[in-house]
C-alpha cells in the first residue's frame, strides 16, 4: 500500500493524498457490535497494526516527497491526528473537520427564522479548531446519493439559496484551518455531482451561477494576498473573536490575523434575512477600515448594499477603544481590512529588522592564534 501511494507521487506528480474512513482503520470496533470484534493484545479498542501502518506510509511520503500534503478523513476525538510521529503522532498533514462539515450544514439548512436558537452549530468548531491542523470539507459525499447539491441544501427562494451558499463559502474561507470545495459547488449546480455527467457549466449562462463563480474566485485571490487568512491558519494567534452571542440577529464577527506587522481582517457574518442600516462592532485600532469583500455585491448576484471605505470611531465597543458603524445586508458577509496599523507595530518590525541586519553584517571575533 505504502509503495502504491509513492508510485502515485511519483508517476502522476499529485500534490496530496487523502485516506479515507481512517476511523474504521483506527478501531477495531468501528460501526462494529458486541461479539463483532477482538480486542487488541492489550485488551483495548484501537487497531495497534492499522496505526503503525499509517505512521510508516506518513514517514514515507515525507521522506520521499517532502511538501506533499497528506489528508486524513478522520470522524472521531482519536488523539493527535496531524502530530509528528516523533511526538506520539499519527503523522498527518491535515485532518478533515467533519464535526464543522456536519454542524454547518445543518445550520444552514434551517430557515433563518429559526437560527436564532442554534448558533451553538456555527460557533460551536471554535472550541476545537486549533487542536489539530484541519481542513474544512465541502466534499462529495454531501452532495450524492440524494444528500441534494449545496444550493439545494438552502432555505428559500431563489435569491435567498443563492445568498446563503455564497454566505457559507465565505465563512469557509475566512474560518482558520484550510478549505476544500468539491467540483460544482463554485458555481452553484443545482443538481448532485454525477462521475456520467460531470460538472454542469451550462448553468454559467444564468447570472445568479456567474455570481457565484466569480464570489468563489475573488475569496481566492483575497486569501492568497492576505497573511491574515493563512500565516497562522493552525494556530490561536490568527483569530480573536469579537461577537458570537449576536443570537437574535443571527450574527457573528471575527478577526484573522497573520503577523503582527500584517494588516487586520474583521470578517462579520450575518445568517438572517433582515436588514440593519446601523450594525456596530468594535474594532482593535483606529484609522479606516477598508471593504474588501462584500457577498452582498451585485456582481456576485446581492442586492448591492455595500459601505465602502469606513473612519474608525473612537467609541469603544466589544472591548476594543475603536468601532465601526456600517449597513448589514440580509444573508451576506462582509470584509473589512484595517489600513491604518498601529504605529508600535511597525516599529517593533523596523527594530527587528535592523537588528537581523546589523547581526548579518557584524564581523565575527576570531581568536589569535598561538605560534
Amino acid at each position: 500500500l505504502i509503495s502504491n501511494a509513492l508510485f502515485w507521487l511519483e508517476q502522476y506528480h499529485a500534490d496530496g493524498l487523502r485516506v479515507d474512513a481512517v476511523a474504521s482503520m483506527l478501531y477495531h470496533d468501528y460501526s462494529r457490535k458486541e461479539g463483532e470484534w477482538i480486542p487488541n493484545i492489550y485488551g483495548g479498542r484501537e487497531n495497534l497494526e492499522a496505526i503503525s501502518f499509517l505512521k510508516d506510509f506518513n514517514e514515507a511520503v515525507s521522506k520521499n516527497f517532502p511538501g506533499v500534503e497528506t489528508i486524513a478523513e478522520e470522524s472521531t476525538a482519536f488523539p493527535a491526528v496531524t502530530h509528528p510521529t516523533f511526538d506520539g503522532g499519527l503523522g498527518f498533514g491535515q485532518k478533515w473537520m467533519m464535526g464543522w462539515m456536519h454542524d454547518t450544514l445543518n445550520y444552514f439548512k434551517r430557515p433563518p427564522i429559526f437560527r436564532r436558537w442554534h448558533q451553538n452549530e456555527i460557533t460551536f468548531s471554535m472550541v476545537y479548531a486549533f487542536s489539530e491542523k484541519f481542513m474544512l470539507p465541502l466534499s462529495h459525499d454531501e452532495v450524492v446519493h440524494m444528500k441534494a447539491s449545496l444550493l439545494y441544501k438552502m432555505p428559500g427562494d431563489e435569491w435567498q439559496k443563492f445568498a446563503n451558499l455564497r454566505v457559507l463559502f465565505g465563512h469557509q474561507w475566512t474560518h482558520p484551518g484550510s478549505q476544500i470545495l468539491f467540483m460544482g459547488g463554485e458555481i452553484g449546480q443545482t443538481s448532485e455531482w454525477s462521475h456520467d455527467l460531470g460538472v454542469a457549466w451550462h448553468l454559467l449562462q444564468y447570472d445568479f451561477h456567474k455570481g457565484v463563480q466569480a464570489w468563489v474566485r475573488d475569496l481566492n485571490e483575497l486569501y492568497t494576498s492576505r497573511k491574515a487568512l493563512w500565516f497562522n491558519a493552525f494556530s490561536p494567534s490568527g483569530y480573536e473573536w469579537i461577537s458570537g452571542d449576536d443570537t437574535e440577529n443571527c450574527v457573528m464577527a471575527y478577526l484573522r490575523k497573520g503577523e503582527a506587522t500584517d494588516k487586520v481582517l474583521l470578517v462579520i457574518c450575518h445568517f438572517n434575512t433582515n436588514v440593519m442600516a446601523e450594525y456596530t462592532v468594535g474594532v482593535p485600532y483606529g484609522g479606516l477600515w477598508k471593504e474588501v469583500l462584500n457577498s452582498d455585491d451585485k456582481k456576485y448576484g446581492g442586492s448591492g448594499i455595500l459601505n465602502g471605505d469606513l473612519k474608525a470611531n473612537k467609541k469603544p465597543s466589544h472591548g476594543h477603544d475603536h468601532s465601526i458603524t456600517f449597513q448589514l445586508s440580509p444573508l451576506s458577509i462582509v470584509i473589512f481590512e484595517g489600513e491604518d496599523l498601529p504605529k508600535a507595530s511597525k516599529e517593533k518590525e523596523q527594530k527587528t529588522n535592523g537588528k537581523a541586519e546589523e547581526k548579518s553584517v557584524a564581523p565575527k571575533k576570531t581568536k589569535a592564534k598561538k605560534s
